[in-house]
């Protein structure tokens, strides 16, 4: 006997319907894409269907199906009716809890509803027994009492289905709505993104909801977002908290942060050694080293510059500078990155600036929008060949109060860009030098790194990028001087592994790590546009410190580029600076013309490993020979003092090392023949090749290293 299942409008059958009901539709389908547009269409046709034949709603994780069931059920003639929903995976096998009642007198739950819709999500996770059930529902619209099977009760309203998974035997009973993943509705991300920030920036008090870029749009469509939408709505609420202090107009690209790919081969430090953590996140250890010592270090050197003697041999800050610095520096970049931006003298004296600045009353603009990258890579590459020029013209090496100039000139462009700007301005896109660490950078075996899901899951302060109070374990800080998310981080160009991101953790997400070599370099990889050419202009400063064995033979070429005729010496200056981008454009030229111009620069950046080894093979013969002899050369000035009777002779026993230029040569050969090797397996990663593609690499790879060796050769 069949008997219809009417609703029982009483207190108790409502409060049981309260917990489960869907009362309204989060949003409508947004994007304008033919999938957006079908999409709709569907769930319209599923409104109007006059059979109400039940819907099943299938696709990936955090597409909001439930969303797309409401639209259809709140769109149709039933809107007056209730819409309840229910987790098929969470349900009893044998349905008790829709149809059963449960104990004592209570009346099932689809005869409370009576002619209103029910949800059942997950329906691919739900019992088979269930699932059974369930079909017969769909098919014939009615259902068994578990406690009396004999009796058949009529479902008098409609039935919505989501799946993750196909669910062949449901697919004949129902009407099939399937929803595309965010990945494949590439061309409605940008809608999606600004939609979710006007609603989003409206409950979180925004008085205006910002705008955001195209270009973090373009970023964000090379994401293929796993989680769909509710990925997407994190993603938007991070942006927008991360901003929530200063409100700005445009929300900046480094806000949004991604799930990064998990990656392989990688050993973090400080859970091996979690004092070292604690050591290296002192705020006392970095103010007293870069304020009380860096800072003052550098006027003492300048100082030696400008008052002592001007001529290397004489002048222990030339030596400094040029026989130890150097070769450090190039030294530190495959294990410790961008070590010396963590205490640089140009930064320090930016901030001592801004510091001041602040305390007169003078605030620092925001960084100006869009992406300063685009023109600021550019003129930092043509910054730093201006001072290769600079430096071998007018002799920079053997001059002191010139090598003091070129110091204070970076040092104002930080200041400068200091009062100008918040944070680091000049360290992150204009500073030369930081260009090359950054550039380098790459190369490194460390880095510095947030996990995603702890700051997704736990944080909502940010304070690691925008700074903030001390929270738990995490101190006060003022946020990233670079502006950069440590989540964010897709290399270590952007990180001058300060650690602020590390002290201002209260959570301790912030990880240093040791990885395999050059593991930013990746085929997919989006480096800056201007960043290439930084690459030629280190390259053709190779070529310029070592001219003479290239132009030296042509008719009109100066004797050399520190005497004479200031004209010829800049024409063949600039030539020799200008080789390895001649060379460049021509293969580009090539390539552009066979329609794959992205070869072009991603071999470039092949090649770094082999432009590092030259670079330092280039500054190996001056501090191998005059690094050593420091002691004396400081000491120099005071030769008469110390070589007189009373002292014995001391300049003569003081320390002093120079090497052989045997020894030279043959660790420039040490340091450059093996790089080829290293060039080959990165062009490999970096550039689908055939074996015959590999085989011409390594015969160019080859040839640029021999070519290199001849170069620099002592």
């Amino acid at each position: 006997m069949e008997t219809p299942s009417a609703p029982e409008a009483d207190a108790g059958c409502l409060l049981r319907l309260a917990p489960l009901l869907l009362p309204r539709t989060r949003r409508g389908i947004v994007g304008s894409s033919r999938y957006a547009r079908r999409l709709r269409e569907e769930i319209r046709d599923a409104s109007l269907d006059a059979e109400r034949r039940p819907v099943l709603i299938s696709g990936e994780p955090g597409l909001e199906k439930d969303n797309i069931a409401a639209l259809i059920h709140f769109g149709s003639a039933d809107r007056q009716q209730l819409l309840i929903r229910l987790n098929g995976a969470l349900l009893r096998p044998d349905g008790a809890d829709l149809f059963g009642r449960g104990s004592g007198e209570e009346i099932p739950l689809l005869s409370c509803l009576g002619g209103g819709s029910l949800l059942i999500d997950q329906l691919d996770l739900a019992p088979e027994p269930l699932q059974r059930q369930l079909l017969e529902l769909a098919r014939e619209g009615h259902w068994h009492d578990p406690h009396d099977p004999t009796q058949l009760h009529r479902f008098a309203g409609r039935l919505f289905f989501t799946a993750e998974k196909s669910l062949s035997v449901f697919d004949p009973v129902c009407r099939q709505i399937r929803v595309p993943a965010l990945r494949v509705r590439r061309a409605d991300l940008g809608e999606w993104i600004r939609y979710g920030v006007r609603q989003k920036a409206r409950s979180l008090g925004w008085s205006q909801p910002p705008d955001v870029g195209v270009e973090a749009v373009r970023r964000l469509q090379t994401y293929d977002f796993p989680g769909n939408v509710r990925e997407l709505q994190g993603l938007i609420e991070r942006a927008l908290r991360q901003c929530s202090a200063s409100h700005p107009a445009t929300l900046p690209d480094d806000v949004f942060w991604t799930q990064k790919r998990s990656v392989a081969s990688r050993f973090d430090l400080w859970r091996w050694k979690p004092q070292l953590r604690g050591l290296m996140r002192s705020p006392r250890l970095w103010n007293g080293l870069l304020f009380g010592l860096v800072s003052w270090i550098f006027v003492l050197v300048n100082l030696w510059l400008w008052l002592g003697p001007q001529d290397r041999a004489h002048n222990g800050a030339l030596n400094l500078f040029w026989a130890w610095w150097w070769p450090l520096i190039l030294l530190a970049y495959p294990l410790l990155r961008r070590l010396w931006c963590s205490f640089c003298p140009f930064m320090v004296w930016g901030e001592i600036s801004q510091r001041l600045a602040r305390a007169l009353g003078l605030q620092p603009r925001r960084w100006p929008r869009g992406e300063p990258d685009r023109w600021a890579a550019p003129l930092l590459a043509a910054g730093f060949a201006a001072i290769l020029l600079w430096e071998e013209v007018w002799n920079l090496q053997n001059t002191a109060w010139l090598s003091s100039c070129l110091l204070l000139l970076i040092t104002a462009g930080a200041v400068v860009g200091s009062l100008l700007f918040e944070k680091r301005f000049w360290c992150r896109f204009l500073c030369p030098i930081g260009g090359m660490n950054g550039l380098f950078a790459k190369l490194a075996i460390s880095e510095l790194r947030a996990e995603v899901g702890t700051c997704a899951g736990s944080c909502s302060t940010y304070a690691c990028f925008k700074g903030g109070p001390a929270d738990g374990e995490g101190l006060a800080t003022a946020g990233c001087p670079l502006g950069t998310h440590p989540v964010h981080l897709s290399d270590n160009r952007n990180c001058v592994l300060c650690l602020t991101c590390a002290a201002a953790c209260p959570h301790r997400s912030v990880q240093l790590r040791l990885r395999p070599p050059a593991a930013d370099l990746q085929r997919g990889m989006d480096p800056p546009a201007g960043e290439a050419g930084l690459i030629l202009v280190l390259a053709g400063g190779v070529c310029l410190h070592h001219w003479q064995r290239l132009l030296g033979w042509m008719p009109l070429a100066p004797e050399s580029l520190q005497e004479g005729a200031l004209l010829p010496r800049l024409t063949f200056a600039a030539i020799a600076l200008a080789l390895p981008s001649v060379l460049w454009l021509a293969t580009r030229l090539g390539m552009a013309l066979a329609g794959d111009r992205r070869r072009a620069w991603l071999g470039l950046y092949g090649l770094l490993p082999l432009l590092w080894g030259l670079m330092l093979a280039d500054h190996l013969p001056l501090g191998m020979a005059e690094a050593g002899r420091f002691l004396p050369v400081s000491l120099a000035p005071l030769t008469p003092l110390l070589a007189s009777d009373l002292n014995g002779g001391l300049l003569e026993r003081l320390p002093a090392w120079s090497a052989d230029p045997a020894v030279i040569g043959f660790c420039q050969s040490l340091l450059i023949l093996p790089l080829p090797l290293a060039a080959l397996v990165l062009q490999r990663r970096l550039l689908p090749l055939a074996w015959r593609g590999s085989l011409l690499l390594t015969g160019v790879a080859a040839g640029l290293a021999v070519l290199g060796r001849w170069l620099v050769a002592a």
